[in-house]
């Protein structure tokens, strides 16, 4: 069914609804274990404690440009796999860091001829041609986590995630009332346009000095090494900003190992970045719900094709965070890391 057979709804005025009663649907479902995956795609096969659609059995893709193991990836995938579970979805999940590739994977899907297809968009321009053909096919889109700006231009469905400008402006304020001076927002893959967004946000309400540093993600040594000789260079850093949680882990141990005294603040969770939380050693953390995007991008595709509905009236994008966890919360959000679906 191509998605351009039902008439768009008009622009939503209140999306906070949406994502709040999804959100406690998503949350009483089982999630299962998943492995970060690789290239290759991977069938879902998670089990949920919800009941199961009796609507026709239909195949969705799910792309990303996760590298391989970042657990923030898992999550969004147990997230996929219990919807699929629960609206009786054939779910193949592939990902791969390079655009071209990630690309490849979104031609692959097409000449499938799966239902539905769920993608990030990191590097807009490298996907745009392959989601036009994919929406020539009759194969509707739906984007998630990264490509907020992009998603209505390239003529996608629905857009699932949050705003990372917003994320980093967010996180920007919140150092201000922890006194920091200076502060260094650590890149993981220079170019990742989420990425860059959530450093220029930090910049731009942030009224200390915020300098970026680019580290190879791929390769957790190497930006062990490299934040720690930055912090034992500058004595003048005293806050590290992270953008994930196990940068956030390394980067707490790059400054003892410098004998630097800045703080850590991190975008993300995961179990280990919540014991952190309790234990101090990191500030506090951003966290988007990367399980609610991978719940609401399988289902938002299911909904369309059994009840033409468009998440968002196909205007306005789900947003799931941001949203930020420390001690005064984190033993409500602790339960959930322990299961991988926060």
């Amino acid at each position: 069914m191509s998605h351009t057979s039902l008439p768009r709804s008009p622009r939503l005025r209140r999306i906070a609804p949406v994502v709040a009663v999804t959100a406690v649907a998503a949350l009483t479902l089982a999630g299962c274990s998943s492995s970060s995956g690789g290239k290759k795609a991977a069938e879902s096969g998670a089990a949920v404690s919800a009941g199961k659609a009796d609507t026709p059995r239909m195949t969705i893709a799910m792309v990303t440009h996760a590298p391989s193991g970042d657990t923030f990836w898992d999550t969004i995938r147990k997230g996929a796999e219990a919807a699929a579970t629960k609206d009786n979805v054939k779910l193949i999940y592939s990902n791969d860091k390079t655009a071209a590739d990630q690309a490849n994977l979104v031609q692959n899907a097409i000449d499938q001829k799966v239902d539905g297809i769920a993608v990030t968009l990191a590097k807009p321009d490298a996907m745009k041609a392959v989601v036009a053909k994919a929406e020539a096919a009759g194969i509707p889109v739906v984007g998630f986590n990264a490509g907020l700006s992009e998603w209505k231009k390239q003529g996608l469905l629905s857009f699932f995630g949050q705003d990372e400008s917003v994320s980093g402006q967010a996180l920007g304020t919140r150092l201000n009332d922890t006194g920091a001076k200076h502060a260094l927002c650590v890149v993981q893959a220079q170019g990742d346009v989420n990425l860059e967004q959530r450093c220029a946000g930090v910049k731009k309400t942030f009224i200390g000095k915020t300098d970026n540093l680019y580290v190879n993600g791929t390769d957790m040594p190497s930006v062990k090494s490299t934040i720690t000789a930055k912090l034992a260079q500058d004595k003048s850093i005293d806050e590290v900003v992270t953008l994930g949680a196990p940068f956030a882990l390394t980067a707490s141990q790059a400054t003892s190992e410098s004998g630097s005294k800045a703080k850590v603040a991190t975008f993300d969770l995961n179990k280990d970045l919540i014991s952190a939380i309790e234990k101090g050693s990191i500030q506090f953390a951003v966290d988007q719900q990367p399980y609610l995007q991978g719940y609401l991008a399988v289902d938002s595709l299911w909904l369309y094709k059994t009840n033409g509905n468009y998440s968002g009236g196909g205007e306005q994008p789900i947003l799931t965070g941001p949203a930020f966890v420390d001690k005064s919360n984190v033993d409500a959000v602790a339960q959930f890391a322990a299961k991988g679906t926060r």
